[in-house]
């Protein structure tokens, strides 16, 4: 958690602030029985036709009481389920009503007509719903899930470096805290980071945090990029030689990476881009044989989509992401808990850069 971001549970004090349950939140809902029947047996039959490519039929009785009680209750709430595309298929495919990569779910976030957004996701996009957000409510099914990126670097470490390079704009992934943000010109993603970076019509950015996305973008600029040893400890885990040993036994593979994956990967690649371009990627060619460098569930989510593509896993779990789970998303929506709080000195800071980032791709 960072020094912006307060969470709060029920009717507790928030900031100094008391919410009442009668006046500020909705009434207490009655815990659903979760129980596998024949009416929902029916009730989630259309959701599981999309992924018994990738859940197992024995599977199902478990997760489907949860995502029918979960979409009912979504209704009673007016509540909007914004899912990352690392989310697993029974909430990605399941509950979520705007799935997609940091960019898209920025960008939908903004749109809703909801009183409350559940993000599934980690905690900095659940601040980034907040920033666009600020009078909704904004709810994280696990505080705790955080971002191995986003935690390694802070808002002072970016004063220091503006101290070190003055009159040098920062460009940060939006894989950062909410006090980061707020020391920012304007984020990014790993889709329109070229972009971002050349928009600012400057000979050198601070780029940050992430490491390798910003050698990407380096090789696609002559901008000069000041770089942050971050990383994703998802991404930095997939080597070259581990892609090359995949190659061998079977030539015909595809390989597909995320930018903030390590050099040596990214030159094993037929093709690197975010996961929204990857997933077009695979969408829109006749590809037979995948193999898909980023973390596993999104190659389960997408093989729902494309049952004619074969999928070669080299899977790496986030840990963080994982922490979101349906009987958590219940227990959010039931108890209204686990709510994103940013102090508003820092928020408006911060908002500024994401709206720069979100104005300049419109």
């Amino acid at each position: 958690m960072t020094a912006a971001t307060s969470f709060h549970t029920g009717s507790t004090s928030v900031s100094g602030v008391i919410r009442s349950p009668e006046t500020d939140i909705k009434s207490p809902i009655a815990r659903p029985v979760l129980e596998w029947t024949p009416e929902i047996e029916r009730e989630t039959a259309a959701i599981y036709a999309r992924v018994k490519h990738v859940i197992p039929s024995v599977e199902w009785p478990f997760h489907a009481p949860y995502i029918a009680a979960i979409n009912r209750l979504k209704k009673e709430r007016n509540a909007v389920i914004l899912a990352h595309n690392y989310q697993t298929p029974e909430i990605f495919h399941g509950v979520a009503d705007i799935v997609g990569d940091s960019l898209q779910l920025a960008r939908k976030a903004t749109e809703v007509d909801a009183d409350i957004i559940v993000q599934c996701g980690v905690h900095f996009m659940a601040e980034t719903s907040k920033l666009l957000n600020p009078e909704k409510m904004i709810l994280i099914p696990d505080s705790k899930a955080g971002c191995s990126l986003a935690a390694s670097i802070t808002g002072a470490d970016v004063r220091l470096l503006k101290q070190r390079y003055p009159g040098v704009p920062v460009v940060t992934y939006v894989n950062s805290s909410a006090d980061v943000k707020a020391e920012t010109d304007i984020c990014c993603t790993s889709s329109n980071a070229v972009q971002v970076v050349e928009s600012l019509g400057v000979d050198r950015v601070i780029f940050l945090p992430d490491e390798y996305l910003g050698k990407y973008v380096a090789t696609k600029t002559k901008v000069k990029l000041i770089l942050w040893k971050g990383h994703c400890e998802v991404h930095e885990r997939f080597t070259g030689e581990e892609l090359r040993a995949y190659r061998e036994a079977d030539p015909t593979i595809e390989i597909i990476a995320h930018p903030e994956c390590p050099p040596d990967v990214l030159a094993e690649a037929d093709f690197t881009g975010s996961t929204a371009h990857m997933i077009d990627w695979v969408k829109t060619g006749a590809h037979k044989r995948v193999l898909m460098v980023t973390e596993c569930s999104m190659a389960s989510n997408v093989a729902a989509e494309a049952p004619h593509v074969d999928f070669i896993r080299p899977c790496n779990l986030c840990p963080h992401m994982k922490r979101i789970t349906l009987p958590k998303i219940l227990d959010s929506l039931l108890t209204l808990s686990e709510e994103v709080v940013i102090d508003p000195a820092i928020a408006d800071r911060a908002r500024a850069s994401v709206e720069r980032m979100i104005a300049l791709g419109r």
